[in-house]
């Protein structure tokens, strides 16, 4: 059923010492220690969830302990530890209650790490957006359809924007073989040297005419 202090011999007494725990990562060690020379007298290796085989309180008293010693070749042993004072057993189990807290932060720290990295690789995968050396992206832009060519389809979206319910553009007049430029002729054109020439003869009313077609939005008495 257990171990009991007051079954052992004063005359058992084998070492005394300095004794330290030591973690190691996921192991704690138990190391009794010559105080002058820190020569090893013997070690305790507690591995986890092994604890309770490891190190065994006495049933009766809280000074004393049953240790497992190994000598790292497969063999062990179980041996009687004593404090002498009741703060030094305390210290002692506290100690060992503070390694297996910190081995269980550790594995609920890497536990929550992986949960995390698979659900970023399951459900959100890093894709590499950057363009490489060399890549060029391409963006083609449709031209907006507008109805009608060249200058007057510009000319009649001016004004529908100025009036858009009332102004609409006056149908050509009648007899007008082709549709002419509303821009004036440059002055070293021959074509507009013979249309000068042309309208000396005509009268007075071939500037007014010449005026009318060149620019048809110049009277808007014609716009309704």
């Amino acid at each position: 059923g257990g171990y009991k202090c007051g079954e052992w011999l004063q005359s058992d007494k084998i070492w005394s010492g300095r004794l330290r725990v030591v973690s190691c990562k996921d192991r704690c060690e138990i190391r009794l220690e010559d105080p002058n020379s820190a020569e090893l007298f013997a070690a305790c290796f507690i591995y986890p969830g092994q604890r309770e085989s490891s190190v065994e309180p006495a049933l009766d008293s809280s000074r004393y302990f049953v240790l497992k010693i190994e000598d790292g070749n497969g063999k062990h042993a179980f041996i009687g530890l004593g404090f002498n004072e009741r703060n030094e057993a305390f210290d002692f189990n506290v100690a060992l209650s503070d390694h297996d807290k910190y081995v269980s932060r550790e594995n609920e720290k890497e536990a929550s790490e992986k949960n995390a990295t698979d659900s970023l690789i399951g459900i959100h995968p890093a894709v590499n957006h950057r363009l490489k050396e060399g890549e060029t992206i391409r963006i083609n832009i449709q031209p907006k359809p507008s109805s009608g060519t060249g200058m007057l389809s510009a000319a009649a979206l001016s004004g529908a924007v100025l009036k858009p319910n009332t102004l609409c553009l006056a149908p050509l007049p009648a007899g007008s073989g082709k549709i002419r430029s509303p821009l004036p002729p440059p002055p070293n054109d021959p074509a507009a040297a013979r249309m000068t020439s042309t309208s000396q003869g005509v009268g007075q009313r071939a500037p007014t005419e010449n005026t009318r077609q060149t620019d048809p939005l110049t009277n808007f008495s014609q716009l309704e």
